[in-house]
């Protein structure tokens, strides 16, 4: 692992450790040892998005565990994680994760999630098909593949499919507009009880696509990879990893 790379985890780490203080960029940068224009440079090369936005994800991440796991209030939730406004934490939480952070808690309850399907809107809309290959596991899994305005997975996806295994998959109904492709595979099994602490066995990207309608699909060809340390954390409500039991997520959005 190069220099570089081991000064990006370390500020990484550190935004886990301590994301509830106000950070401001000197001080992730200072973290890695590198000055606050080459490491913002080279943060985003290394993670695909900013170190404030990957703050952000961890916030809401660790919002979404309390949620699960505690009885706190919103309020009190979203001063712990780093916010000093209910306003700001839920308008960002309610976009990041697709629901409000209050409806999230009561879905959990409920046994469902918030990632559904939704009907295709009015307007041009373009197809993107392309295949998943996942590393060799013994174990069942289930893939989740969405289209995404971000490099990070948050929001509700503009199109999603769910596949078994390794194989292709059809993306439908995609608004026109730059697209990044996502992918999620996660265990269908021998799950730890307490779903704040479940995570994806592997991720993966693809190239960014821009969707343009009546043209042909576009294709995006993504391999899955375990999990590291400069993957932003998944802030969308996958069914297996935040309510197991709920329905299989089927067909395209």
């Amino acid at each position: 692992m190069d220099v570089t790379q081991l000064a990006v985890e370390r500020a990484i780490n550190t935004m886990w450790k301590r994301y509830e203080e106000p950070l401001s960029l000197d001080n992730i940068a200072d973290s890695a040892i590198l000055s606050k224009f080459y490491f913002s440079r080279t943060f985003r090369a290394a993670t695909g998005t900013s170190p404030g936005r990957f703050l952000s994800a961890i916030r809401l991440f660790r919002a979404k565990n309390l949620l699960l796991k505690t009885g706190m209030s919103v309020t009190d939730i979203a001063y712990s994680v780093g916010y000093n406004s209910l306003g700001t934490f839920t308008s960002r939480f309610a976009r990041s994760v697709g629901t409000s952070p209050g409806r999230y808690r009561l879905l959990s309850q409920d046994g469902l999630h918030a990632l559904g399907g939704r009907p295709p809107q009015p307007g041009h809309r373009g197809t993107i098909t392309g295949s998943i290959r996942v590393p060799e596991t013994d174990k069942p899994i289930r893939i989740y593949v969405g289209a995404f305005r971000s490099p990070v997975v948050e929001g509700l996806p503009a199109a999603c499919a769910v596949l078994d295994s390794s194989g292709g998959f059809t993306l439908a109904h995609v608004p026109r507009g730059t697209w990044c492709v996502h992918a999620a595979a996660v265990a269908m099994r021998d799950l730890d009880p307490r779903p704040w602490l479940r995570k994806p066995l592997y991720l993966g990207r693809g190239e960014r696509l821009t969707v343009e309608p009546d043209a042909m699909p576009w294709t995006s060809h993504i391999r899955l990879r375990p999990m590291s340390t400069v993957d932003t954390p998944i802030l969308l409500a996958l069914p297996e990893l935040d309510n197991w039991g709920a329905p299989k997520l089927t067909g395209v959005a």
